[in-house]
């Protein structure tokens, strides 16, 4: 059964979090990672349908975090 377009997805992104506790801006974590600032604000947003690893890994790079400091699942906040 194909999932429902504006289903949740259960998986919240802490972009906005890691962002903050690290005094990093959202311009900063595209140069660093390669990925425009439209799309890291579709992650930050919990919008984004998917994400490459190779991405997820360049964030988690970036970051100093683990992908489970990054995506973790239950409702947005």
């Amino acid at each position: 059964m194909p999932a429902v377009p504006d289903e949740d997805s259960g998986i919240h992104c802490r972009l906005d979090e890691l962002l903050e506790q690290r005094g990093m801006t959202l311009t900063r974590l595209s140069s660093l990672v390669g990925v425009s600032i439209v799309n890291l604000s579709v992650l930050k947003n919990d919008r984004a349908r998917a994400i490459r690893y190779s991405t997820l890994r360049a964030i988690c790079d970036a970051l100093d975090c683990d992908v489970g400091d990054l995506l973790v699942v239950g409702p947005s906040p």
